[in-house]
C-alpha cells in the first residue's frame, strides 16, 4: 500500500464520540499515525451508538464507531489514575498533535494542560474542542448537538425548505452538528502543522463547536450585523416561494429558481402551461404571494413523473433541479460507484463490509486509504505500552488491575 500524504505525522486522540474522532479520522486515513485513548472498561461512548450490525447492540459493531475510527491504533488509559498520567506524558513526548475534547479545566486539573505538556514537548500542537471554546462566560457550559445547533442560530433558520413552516425549529439532520466541528478542527490543525513546519514551533488551538456551526451559515450569520436583515424563521415564512421540494411518483425532487431565466426554463419543463403567463405568475414577488396555488399546480404535474425523469429533463434545460436521494439511491448511484466512493472493508468483529464510505478527494501520489479497521477496545495496549513505551507485561497487568489501563 502506498504511503498517505500525512505519513510520519503522529497524533494522540483523547476524545469522546464524534467531533474529535472525525477530525482525527480524516488525518488517519491520509496516513497519519493516530493513537486513540479510550476509558478503560467502558470505552468511547460512540461504541454504544447505533446503527449496529443486524440491529444487535455490540460495542465492537457500532457502525458509527467503525466509521469515525478507521486507520487508528486503540488503547485504554485513565490519566487521572496513578500511573496513568505518566503514561500519557510519555505518549505526548513522541507526539506531533494532541486533540482533546474534555470540559475546559479538566486537563489542567490533571496537570496535562498545554503549559505543562509543552515543557515535555515544545513542538506540540494541542487542540481543545469544546461546545463554547476555552474562554467567555459560557466556556464551562455543557451541551449536546441540539443545544449547539440552536445556540449557533443554525437551528432557528430551519426548516428553510420545509413544506410546513409552522413547525418548531429543529436541528440539522443526522450528526452534522458534530461532524462539521470535526471538519473545521482538521483545517485548523493542518494550518498549525504547516506553520510548525516553517518555524519548528507548536501552538495551542481552542475551538468552539458553536462558532464552527455559525461559520457554516455564511450569508445568514452576517446579514443582520451588516444590513439589519433578520434571516429568522419569521422572515423566511414571509418569503413564500413557488419552488422548493415537490413530491413525485417515486419520491421527491428539489427545484430552486432564484433567477428569472431559471423559472422560465422550469415552466418549459412542465410544458409552458397557460397559467404560467397569468399576472400572478409574472415575477418572483407575485409568485411568492400566490405560492401555495402555484405549488399545487406544479405538484399536479409532478405526481406522475419519476424523480430521475424530472432531474434529467430539468438539467437539460438548465433548471437547478435534483432528486432528493434516499440511502438506497446513494448506494446504487452510478456516479458514486463510477468514482469508487464505496469500498470494501474488513473488521475483526463485524466481518466484511461491502459498502464502506471512502473520501471525496483523489490523490494521484499519496492516496486515501483505510489503513486498518477501527480498533477493538484496548486492542493495541500491549503493542503501544510495552512495545513502544517499554513497560513490562507485569507492569501492564498491574496498571490494568488499578484501572489506569
Amino acid at each position: 500500500m502506498m504511503p498517505g500524504a500525512l505519513k510520519g505525522v503522529k497524533i494522540l486522540e483523547y476524545c469522546t464520540t464524534i467531533s474529535g474522532a472525525y477530525c482525527n479520522k480524516l488525518m488517519a486515513d491520509l496516513g497519519a499515525e493516530v493513537i486513540k485513548i479510550e476509558p478503560p472498561g467502558t470505552g468511547d461512548g460512540a461504541r454504544r451508538k447505533p446503527p449496529f450490525l443486524n440491529d444487535e447492540p455490540d460495542p465492537e459493531k457500532s457502525g458509527l464507531f467503525m466509521y469515525i475510527n478507521t486507520s487508528k491504533f486503540g488503547v485504554t488509559l485513565d490519566p487521572s489514575k496513578p500511573g496513568g498520567k505518566e503514561i500519557f506524558e510519555k505518549l505526548v513526548r513522541d507526539t506531533d498533535i494532541l486533540i482533546e475534547d474534555h470540559q475546559p479545566g479538566e486537563m489542567q486539573r490533571m496537570g496535562l494542560d498545554y503549559e505543562a505538556l509543552k515543557r515535555i514537548n515544545p513542538a506540540l500542537i494541542m487542540t481543545a474542542i469544546s461546545p463554547f471554546g476555552q474562554s467567555g462566560p459560557y466556556k464551562n457550559y455543557k451541551a449536546y448537538q441540539l443545544n449547539i445547533s440552536h445556540m449557533s442560530g443554525q437551528g432557528y433558520l430551519l426548516p428553510i425548505g420545509a413544506l410546513n413552516l409552522d413547525r418548531p425549529p429543529v436541528k440539522v439532520g443526522g450528526n452534522s452538528g458534530n461532524f462539521d466541528p470535526g471538519l473545521v478542527a482538521s483545517v485548523a490543525v493542518m494550518a498549525a502543522l504547516f506553520w510548525r513546519g516553517k518555524t519548528g514551533k507548536g501552538q495551542y488551538i481552542g475551538m468552539s463547536k458553536m462558532e464552527a456551526l455559525m461559520s457554516m451559515q455564511r450569508v445568514e450569520s452576517v446579514t443582520f450585523p451588516n444590513s439589519g436583515v433578520n434571516m429568522s424563521r419569521a422572515g423566511i415564512a414571509q418569503q413564500k416561494r413557488a419552488d422548493g421540494i415537490f413530491p413525485c411518483k417515486d419520491g421527491y425532487v428539489v427545484v430552486i429558481t432564484p433567477e428569472e431565466h431559471q423559472w422560465r426554463n422550469f415552466m418549459k419543463l412542465i410544458g409552458d402551461p397557460p397559467w404560467s403567463r397569468e399576472p400572478w405568475c409574472e415575477n418572483r414577488l407575485e409568485r411568492g404571494r400566490h405560492g401555495d396555488k402555484i405549488r399545487e399546480l406544479i405538484s399536479a404535474w409532478m405526481k406522475n413523473k419519476t424523480k430521475e425523469e424530472v432531474f434529467r429533463k430539468g438539467q437539460a434545460l438548465s433548471v437547478p433541479v435534483a432528486p432528493a436521494n434516499t440511502a438506497e439511491d446513494i448506494v446504487t448511484s452510478p456516479q458514486f460507484n463510477a468514482r469508487g466512493f464505496f469500498v470494501e472493508a474488513e473488521h475483526p468483529a463485524a466481518g466484511k463490509i461491502d459498502k464502506f464510505p471512502s473520501s471525496p478527494y483523489r490523490f494521484s501520489k499519496t492516496p486515501w486509504a483505510v489503513f486498518r479497521p477501527a480498533p477493538r477496545l484496548g486492542e493495541h495496549n500491549e503493542a503501544v505500552f510495552c512495545g513502544r513505551l517499554g513497560l513490562t507485561k507485569d507492569k501492564l497487568t498491574q496498571l490494568k488491575a488499578s484501572g489506569a489501563v
